[in-house]
């Protein structure tokens, strides 16, 4: 006999990319694969990174741990950050460094649910966000969220056992950008019924203008109901580094630090270090990167403006674009799967992103150039004339 796995692990399916990427036919190609599968940035860290963290690498200590929490220059730094894009008041005493936004998620959730209870999650929603739910044996309790949750709707869905509303926005899968108004009614909502609002705003800084996404900083004892989560990954292509950070109250905090002490101890020390560089040098470099995502959303909102093409983009924003697919007698995992193997296109099926997403697929356009817009559609388009 050999030795049991956990169950509540097992059942989980094997993460989406993975697969998606299995789907790719080696060798058959000639022309270029459009990989729009995962949200990887394009471009590279700034050389002025790489030469800091060359530099790092020759300083004593950079090979120890950290506080728990992440190195006090570094809290400091994101708390100032968050004060000015929010408009709003964080103390560094709020804020925990963590590997990664999926670390700052699992950590933020096991810290205030536990098996047998429900959080409320707008569907379509982040695979890992309902993954890591799935393994503690909390509920995800699905309220519609392709536009803007409706608070009147979820608070249908809270009982005794709901622990937290998880947003993601900008959105992953849709790049849907909730409004000020959406999250101020969801964190009084929260507030009033005792749950927390756990907003990952990982995509933040891909947003439209210098507004801030939210007002929830700038209200007293917003501690009391909301959690904040953030990733560096992204804007500043720091993926492999794994810093984000989790906005909190204190006591929440915590107990986060328990779990934070058995998961990794502390973000490597190293990248913390980078994640400050890039916070408060890179300011300028950053911006030029946000432009050009703005550019190559626009390009891709024009090139699904071709006549004839009958997927339709439902929503866009940030690095993602949710469409509409036009195969009623296809599931989105046959259709992804075809524009894979036979299209040169890779995206995810709406299905990886909970129920009733049949017809939608997923495409994240970060990995791909101004110019792959149109040659995107000229893929979609080809797939409409099936053999």
């Amino acid at each position: 006999m050999t030795y049991a796995v956990n169950p509540a692990v097992s059942r989980i399916e094997a993460p989406p990319i993975i697969e998606a990427q299995s789907w790719v036919r080696p060798g058959l190609r000639n022309r270029k694969l459009l990989n729009l599968c995962q949200a990887v940035p394009s471009w590279k860290c700034a050389e002025a990174l790489d030469a800091e963290v060359a530099r790092l690498a020759h300083e004593p200590g950079i090979g120890l741990y950290t506080d728990i929490y992440g190195i006090p220059e570094l809290r400091s730094a994101i708390a100032e950050h968050f004060s000015a894009d929010y408009r709003g008041k964080v103390a560094a005493e709020n804020v925990c460094v963590t590997a990664g936004c999926n670390q700052a998620f699992a950590a933020a959730i096991m810290a205030i649910a536990k098996a047998g209870d429900n959080v409320i999650v707008p569907v379509p929603y982040f695979f890992n966000h309902t993954m890591w739910l799935g393994m503690l044996s909390v509920e995800a309790r699905h309220v519609a969220g392709i536009g803007q949750p409706d608070a009147a709707e979820v608070a249908t869905l809270i009982d005794e056992k709901t622990r937290a509303i998880v947003l993601c926005s900008p959105n992953n899968p849709t790049g849907s950008i909730y409004s000020p108004e959406t999250i101020k009614a969801l964190f009084d909502l929260a507030r009033a019924r005792g749950i927390a609002l756990v907003i990952d705003e990982t995509y933040k800084d891909f947003r439209d203008g210098d507004a801030p996404a939210h007002p929830i900083f700038s209200i007293d004892g917003w501690e009391d109901a909301f959690i904040h989560l953030y990733s560096f990954s992204k804007v500043f292509a720091m993926t492999g580094y794994r810093v984000g950070a989790i906005t909190a109250s204190t006591r929440v905090l915590a107990e986060i630090e328990k779990i934070m002490d058995c998961m990794a101890i502390c973000t490597s020390h190293i990248s913390q270090r980078a994640a400050l560089f890039a916070l408060t040098k890179l300011d300028d470099w950053k911006r030029a990167k946000i432009g050009m995502m703005h550019g190559r959303l626009t390009s891709l909102r024009n090139a699904f403006r071709r006549e004839g093409l009958n997927y339709e983009l439902v929503s866009s924003g940030a690095l993602f674009a949710y469409v509409k697919h036009p195969f009623a007698d296809e599931t989105a995992k046959q259709v992804a799967m075809r524009l894979a193997g036979e299209h040169d296109m890779l995206c995810l099926p709406g299905s990886m992103f909970g129920p009733a997403q049949e017809q939608y697929l997923r495409i994240a356009f970060a990995n791909a150039e101004a110019s792959d817009m149109e040659t995107l559609v000229d893929r979609l388009m080809e797939s409409q004339t099936r053999g």
